[in-house]
């Protein structure tokens, strides 16, 4: 029997791992984590922001939680990761969340190879990484978990995010195989697809300029949920043994679209494109 039970969930006294975990939902996952009894390695490439996250932990739960700089985009800052964890909590690594991304928008054309690079790099291989070194940890142990941060980009296709698109519908991809493979190790994988949550993604992220005001606009004042409404759904949807977490209405809505006829989803999208090109200069 597995580890994993109704009396023992993945999410319940976690030693966890969060990458991005200086702000947004990377944040909100830290906090709840330890809100549920968790010890909590709080990565991120900007240690401060981490260290922040960390502070509030201390203050608004009993749990344990350590500051990791990390960029995932270096595989040896990965691997290194999943060592120093282990150390820092005197406990091997029970949960993985990959969270840490970018926002890149833009016409195919104007998007530069650069960007795309940039892109890719830790919106992709950044989860690539965390799974290839924690995966066989979880598997040595017989037990372990995984939440991927895609998004709904991964399977909306909304024109002007290529690249962003192409690496959160990869992570979709990823997550969904993973869970296929891994089941049989007990080892859970959720993978969330998010459509607007209140983060700083867009303000750290590279936009054309007369979408970046646009965009920080709707995800601060226009999303139908908050960080932490995620963060509390996908936990508990790790918990009942579900890969997806698709949390907002309208993500569902693209979801079921989608998948009911996605030749006709795509065309709507092609004729109400220019549509939205031409109110939005």
């Amino acid at each position: 029997m597995g580890i994993f039970t109704k009396k023992r969930k993945p999410t319940q006294n976690a030693y966890a791992v969060v990458t991005g975990a200086g702000s947004g939902i990377g944040r909100s996952f830290a906090i709840e984590l330890a809100k549920r009894g968790g010890t909590v390695v709080c990565a991120d490439i900007n240690v401060d922001a981490a260290k922040e996250t960390v502070q509030l932990i201390q203050d608004q739960t009993s749990g344990k939680a350590f500051a990791v700089a990390c960029d995932v985009t270096d595989k040896t800052q990965v691997e290194a990761l999943s060592e120093q964890a282990e150390k820092l909590m005197s406990h091997a690594v029970t949960l993985v969340i990959n969270n840490a991304g970018v926002g890149l928008g833009g016409r195919f054309e104007d998007v530069s190879l650069e960007d795309w690079q940039w892109c890719v790099n830790i919106n992709l291989w950044g989860v690539i990484y965390g799974c290839h070194y924690f995966v066989p940890k979880f598997k040595a142990q017989g037990y372990g978990a995984i939440i991927n941060v895609a998004s709904a980009a991964g399977f909306t296709a909304a024109p002007e995010m290529t690249a962003y698109n192409v690496t959160k519908s990869s992570v979709l991809a990823l997550s969904e195989t993973l869970s296929a493979e891994l089941r049989k190790d007990n080892i859970r994988v959720n993978v969330l697809c998010p459509t607007l949550v209140p983060t700083n993604i867009m303000k750290n992220g590279r936009l054309p300029k007369q979408y970046a005001g646009l965009a920080d606009n709707l995800l601060q004042n226009h999303a139908f949920i908050t960080s932490d409404q995620v963060v509390i759904k996908t936990l508990n949807n790790l918990d009942a043994g579900k890969l997806y977490t698709i949390p907002q209405p309208d993500a569902k809505l693209f979801w079921l679209l989608k998948r009911v006829s996605p030749s006709l989803y795509t065309k709507a999208l092609g004729i109400g494109y220019p549509l939205f090109h031409k109110y939005v200069k």
